[in-house]
């Protein structure tokens, strides 16, 4: 070890363009690590300790990538907030990960300061990044005066992104912290793109797609930028920007889901074929499961380099190279060499290849936990495997194919979305009586949400008590998280014992699909 690491390469190389904002603002390794140690020196200042924590609202670029390089240089947990959530949701998540310090982008201001009222931190831990937020101190006064020097003790951090649970409230993924050199740990981390074949060094570039509150976005994207590769981010996606961006930062790797394919793909043939994008070496994707022919479309457009994998917030997880999904087509690949995997049956005893069953999964070395919640932590272990209640099978030749992604998760645009906690919000409704949110088929998002709602009795069903029953879901659910429709039935299917028969429910949308997902 000694050669990679963003601090390191920061220090011999101080002029490299280490990441490019939305606007096109450009920012050295060397500003970068200016900033990071500034900002770290002032937290210390406030008392921050390794295994303390922060979090941040804010949106793609270097704003956030300073939190991030400031946390993981100091043994701080970093925790990036979804930015589309509402302020309850947000408090609930600077509190639960016991912030010492919580910044926020003035975009995201009003939510943002809710969110700090929610949570109960100190005002005097709160901090406006790139402009104004009521009763927040301004960022630029938090490191006033501080060094630019790298601090001393330097110790690895790590992030700590919040997971959904399927009772609807998110629980943090914290790893032991490994106690290791800041930039040896990043050194360890290129592992996961090194799978891929991905070369450190430049030229370079990463396309940053996606928000980077999600667990992939950041892990590719630091993985990238700790391996000397510069951090290209876009603001909104959008298809055609992607081309552009690509050819004009010769960008080599990036960070795909399915819902980025399929807008790709609806490009008019004059515009794909307006941009070069032959520098791409590595188009990864995941998060959500990726139609066949969509999949050939694409490898079709750009050649051998769709790559595919399978993985959670938690660790493990599969590899499918171009090569291996041609010869194996719908999988999402094998084994990472550092993972193994395990298809279970409902009880518990290993299944033969071809039969489907609860996808298990072990990373050696790798140990987390759900944040405050030993019984979830607990419940979902076999072992030393864990899962996140998938199911899918292996072939004989040892290829992963999925079923279900859960059988009640909705995977919408890549993004994971919960029903229970949308049922919850939706209960409390006093026209209605009973709910039920699941995924139903969208050619373009890969799914949208539907509820099912059983009216309170003498509440007569229909458009207006849709639109009611939505509107009370405003500033206390995120709008990603609205049904896109409601329907409404006479009586919920339920056992005796009061278990919903969701899938009575979901079956009738999905008949003549080849999957449930």
């Amino acid at each position: 070890m000694g050669t990679l690491g963003f601090w390191r390469l920061a220090q011999a190389d101080p002029d490299w363009v280490a990441a490019v904002d939305p606007d096109g603002t450009e920012h050295t390794a060397g500003d970068l690590l200016a900033r990071a140690n500034r900002l770290t020196h002032a937290l210390r200042s406030l008392g921050l300790e390794a295994g303390d924590g922060i979090c941040g609202l804010v949106p793609n670029g270097a704003d956030g990538l300073v939190l991030y390089l400031a946390a993981l240089q100091a043994g701080w947990y970093y925790t990036p907030i979804n930015w589309h959530l509402t302020g309850p949701e947000i408090g609930y998540i600077v509190a639960d990960s016991e912030a010492k310090a919580y910044f926020v982008h003035a975009r995201y201001a009003a939510e943002g300061a809710r969110a700090a009222e929610e949570s109960g931190i100190n005002p005097k831990r709160c901090f406006a990044v790139a402009g104004e937020v009521p009763g927040f101190t301004p960022y630029e006064s938090l490191v006033a005066g501080h060094p630019d020097t790298l601090p001393g003790e330097r110790t690895a951090g790590a992030t700590m992104h919040y997971t959904s649970g399927t009772t609807g409230r998110p629980k943090g993924v914290r790893r032991r912290l490994s106690g290791l050199d800041p930039d040896d740990g990043a050194e360890l981390m290129t592992f996961l793109l090194s799978l891929f074949g991905i070369t450190p060094g430049r030229p370079n570039a990463h396309l940053v797609t996606s928000p980077n509150y999600h667990t992939a976005v950041t892990q590719f994207g630091g993985t990238a930028l700790h391996m000397g590769h510069t951090l290209v981010y876009v603001d909104k996606w959008d298809a055609e920007e992607t081309l552009r961006l690509v050819e004009r930062y010769r960008v080599t790797n990036t960070h795909m889901v399915p819902t980025h394919f399929k807008r790709l793909l609806a490009l008019p043939e004059d515009v794909r074929s307006r941009y070069d994008v032959s520098s791409m070496r590595w188009m990864i994707h995941a998060a959500a499961p990726c139609p066949v022919p969509v999949k050939r479309a694409m490898l079709d457009w750009w050649g051998d380099c769709v790559y595919e994998y399978y993985a959670a917030t938690e660790g493990g997880g599969t590899l499918a190279t171009p090569e291996d999904w041609k010869a194996h087509p719908g999988t999402v690949g094998k084994a990472w060499p550092i993972s193994e995997l395990r298809i279970v049956d409902d009880d518990l005893n290993d299944v033969p290849a071809g039969t489907p069953g609860t996808i298990y999964m072990k990373m050696a070395g790798v140990s987390f936990d759900y944040k405050g919640d030993k019984a979830k932590t607990e419940a979902n272990r076999l072992g030393d495997f864990f899962t996140v209640g998938d199911v899918g099978y292996l072939d004989q030749d040892g290829f992963l194919f999925l079923c279900d992604r859960k059988s009640d998760m909705i995977i919408s645009g890549g993004a994971n979305i919960y029903p229970a906690e949308i049922e919850n919000e939706i209960m409390v409704h006093p026209k209605v009586a009973d709910v039920a949110v699941f995924g139903i088929p969208d050619e373009e998002w890969g799914e949208q949400i539907k509820a099912v709602v059983e009216p309170a009795e003498g509440v007569t069903p229909g458009p207006g008590l849709a639109e009611e029953i939505l509107a009370s879901l405003e500033g206390r659910l995120s709008r990603m998280k609205w049904p896109k429709s409601i329907d409404f039935i006479a009586e919920m299917p339920r056992e005796p014992n009061g278990k919903l028969l969701k899938r009575k429910l979901r079956d009738p949308y999905w008949e003549g699909r080849d999957s449930a997902i």
